[in-house]
C-alpha cells in the first residue's frame, strides 16, 4: 500500500508541474493548463478514497 501512495503522490505532483509548465509557456491561451490540473484533483480524490478504504479495510493501521 504504502508504494502505491507514493506512486499516486509523484504523479500527482508531476502533473502540478506540467500545468505550471503549460501555463508559463502557454499564457493561458490553450486548455491544457485546466486538464493537467483536473487530472490532478482527479487523482487526489482518488488517493484520498483508497487510503480511507485501506482504513476501512485494516489495510492501513494506526500506531499509538
Amino acid at each position: 500500500m504504502r508504494i502505491i501512495v507514493i506512486l499516486f503522490i509523484i504523479i500527482i505532483l508531476a502533473s502540478l508541474g506540467s500545468a505550471l509548465f503549460y501555463m508559463v509557456r502557454d499564457h493561458g491561451t490553450t486548455e491544457r493548463t485546466a486538464k493537467a490540473l483536473t487530472l490532478r484533483v482527479a487523482l487526489s480524490v482518488v488517493l484520498f478514497l483508497l487510503l480511507m478504504l485501506g482504513f476501512h479495510f485494516g489495510l492501513i493501521t494506526t500506531r499509538l
